[in-house]
């Protein structure tokens, strides 16, 4: 170890240069969605969350989340109904139609499907005094 200390000692000293970390540039935060279409003037409009009612399945609620050419589109093919309508409500108009429609399209599909003629068929029961229960 002498000998290496010595030979170590023979030569200029040699330290090695500092050099500076680069400093990272910021990032800028990544755009949403929603941030992209209003850029470009689309429409936007997405489901954020859905929850149900774990006591009553037939009961839940969706977040929705738009942006303001969304509004004016429904807005223009009338969706709002008053001039002083809160975005929520037009929304919630638009909303339940498409839940409407889809209800409806279910249903006619049901019924034009063969397999499900049973679905169809209503069973009729005189109960007397000019009532009838259906089933």
């Amino acid at each position: 170890m002498k000998l290496f200390d010595a030979f170590k000692a023979l030569l200029p000293s040699q330290q090695t240069p500092v050099v500076a970390e680069p400093t990272p540039k910021p990032r800028a935060p990544k755009k949403t969605e929603k941030e992209l279409a209003t850029e470009r003037g689309d429409p936007y409009v997405a489901i954020l969350s859905m929850e149900v009612d774990p006591e009553n399945l037939h009961q839940g609620a969706f977040e929705l989340d738009w942006n303001e050419k969304f509004i004016l589109n429904l807005s223009r093919v009338g969706y709002q109904m008053k001039e002083n309508d809160k975005e929520s409500d037009i929304i919630d108009r638009w909303f339940q139609s498409v839940c409407r429609n889809v209800a409806l399209e279910v249903y006619e599909q049901a019924q034009a499907d063969p397999e499900n003629r049973d679905l169809r068929k209503m069973n009729t029961k005189d109960l007397g005094n000019g009532r009838t229960e259906v089933s």
